[in-house]
This record gives C-alpha cells, structure tokens and sequence, in this order.
C-alpha cells in the first residue's frame, strides 16, 4: 500500500457497543452447549478461549501496526489473511503482530443452523485457510480487531454509500445474519442493520428464531438511521398494517371469534384471533365451576371459539370469554 497515494475515506461510522456484545457474545451463543463440549473447546489445540478479547498480549504488538490496519479500515480496502484458529463464535486470523476476529455470522458460507457439531465442524474445516476480509470494528485499547468476509463482497466505499442512499420508510431486502434475544441483525449489502424484537411482528414474540432463521433473505422497513453511528434501525411490522388500528371496525361485544392458544399463564391464557391480535380470557371465563389451572382447561397450541367481552384499542387489550361461548 503506498503512501503517497491520495484515497478518500469510504469506511462506514463504526457499530455501537451493542451491536458487538450481541455477535460476540449472545448471538453468536444462542445454541445450547453441554459442558462436556464446553471443557472440550478448552482443551483443543485450535481453540481461542474468549472471542471478545483478542488478544491479551499486547508485547507483541506494535503501535506502527494498528496505525496501518487503521488507514486499510479507514479507507475500506479488502485483505487476505490466513485462519489461524477458532471457536464457538468464529475464527481467529492473524495480520503482522495483530490477532483478528471473524465472527462465524460474518462468513458467507457457514451453515444457517443452531447445531453446535455442525457450527464447529464448519469452523475446524476453515482452519489453514485463507479469506478476503474488511475491518469493520477496530479498537486498539480494548486489542479488538473485527474483520468480515461479508463485507468484503461489495466495492470499496458501497457499505458508506448504502448509509448515505438508505433513507426513513425505504422498503429493502437483507440476509438474516444473526438472532438474539434482543432482535435480528440483516445483512444489506456488507452493512447491517438491526430489528428489535418489538418490531418483528404486531403480535408477541417470545424468540427472533421463533419467526426467523439464520440465511433467510428478508423485505424490511427502514425506521431510524444514525449516520454518525452507522446505526440502522429496521422493522418487519412495519410493511404490514396494524390491527390494533382497525379492531373496531372488524369485531364487536358479543361476536362469536375462533382463535388459537399461544399462551396459558396462572391467570388465564392469551389467545390469537389474526396475525398480531391476542385477546385473553381470564381464568374466571375459561369454564364453569372449579379447576386447578387453567392448563387443566386449555393447552397451547388448541383451537377455541371464545366471544369477545371488551375491546380497548388503545391499551391493545381484547376481552374473550370461552365460558359464554359453550
């Protein structure tokens, strides 16, 4: 790389802290680890023991070498590093005297499933080869280097270009790239943006994987966007239209509804009527007479006939009886 050649900066803002405690951490720990594979990683010749912290050793490395790795993010270039480990959440590659992170949901080809065997198989596989990376998070002090293959499929400067063209209400298409139990991060062209668990559906949600999966391309709604940051906000929900807007134009006191049991608390059990519209029917409308739960009366999952008691769109709460509907 020379010098004295004049480049413009066409790295996109870093991603908040959030972003990186999710894919290090959280996301990228969602599938359920025995111990036993657990004190196996520990044990493994390959396997780095703390993905969040590159590397601990700073002796080694050279003030001269994180301000060149810098000007290569700042200036969005694409390198070719060798694959020197792994474990559960990625893989490690080394540049000069600088450990770097590759988080497995920033491979373009690693399996979309939650199967630990299958994730780490895929991962030991990749071990001794080389891959074409972007920096996309950078932190000397913290000895954190992030690189991804995904971003480094697009031109240099268009992961810049799409912050600055996507625009509030932009309807576009992205790759589910990671879950956790906050939201869905989406992959929109080597830049990502993320949808909250709130905006996933109307309706509730108890996991992002319980509606999504890991590789699924998605149409989403552009909510918010922080330049500054490189924060996008998106939504699913959004593209459709709310329910709650219209519930009292489609259902009125009395009517007869069917709907299905998502949930069933001590107090009664929620039930959905349409996509995003959950009434409940308290436990004095589940039957007559005397019962010790209601999962003695109801199970999730079963389809009832209920009618409906209230209905407050503006608390989005629907009353529903079973009792009065036998």
């Amino acid at each position: 790389m020379s010098s004295n050649i004049q480049r413009q900066d066409q790295s996109p803002p870093p991603m908040d802290e959030g972003y990186w405690s999710a894919l290090l951490q959280e996301g990228e720990f969602s599938a359920s680890v025995t111990e036993q594979e657990v004190l196996e990683e520990q044990v493994s010749d390959q396997a780095i023991p703390n993905p969040a912290i590159i590397s601990e050793n700073r002796t080694a490395t050279t003030d001269a070498d994180w301000k060149e790795i810098e000007q290569i993010m700042q200036y969005d270039e694409v390198v070719e590093l060798h694959v020197i480990g792994y474990n559960r959440g990625g893989l490690l590659v080394e540049w000069r005297s600088l450990h770097g992170f590759v988080p497995a949901s920033q491979l373009t080809s690693f399996p979309a499933t939650a199967n630990s065997t299958l994730r780490r198989n895929a991962l030991v596989d990749m071990v001794g080869s080389k891959l074409k990376l972007r920096v996309i998070e950078l932190n000397p002090e913290q000895n954190r280097l992030i690189l991804s293959e995904r971003a480094a499929q697009v031109e240099a400067g268009e992961r810049a270009g799409i912050l600055q063209r996507l625009q509030r209400g932009d309807s576009v298409i992205g790759t589910i790239t990671n879950l956790c139990d906050f939201g869905a991060f989406v992959d929109l062209g080597g830049l990502e943006g993320l949808i909250h668990i709130s905006e996933l559906s109307w309706g509730r949600v108890g996991h992002p994987n319980d509606i999504l999966q890991r590789g699924q391309e998605v149409r989403v709604h552009v909510l918010e966007i922080e330049r500054d940051a490189g924060r996008i906000a998106l939504s699913l929900k959004r593209l459709h239209p709310d329910p709650w807007a219209t519930v009292n134009d489609r259902y009125q006191i009395g009517q007869t509804v069917v709907g299905t049991i998502t949930n069933v608390v001590d107090f009664g059990a929620f039930a959905c009527i349409e996509e995003g519209l959950e009434g409940l029917i308290h436990v004095s409308e589940l039957a007559e007479g005397h019962f010790l739960h209601p999962r003695n009366v109801v199970s999730e999952g079963q389809q009832v006939n209920a009618k409906v008691l209230s209905i407050d769109s503006r608390a989005r709460r629907l009353g529903l009886s079973l009792r009065l509907s036998s």
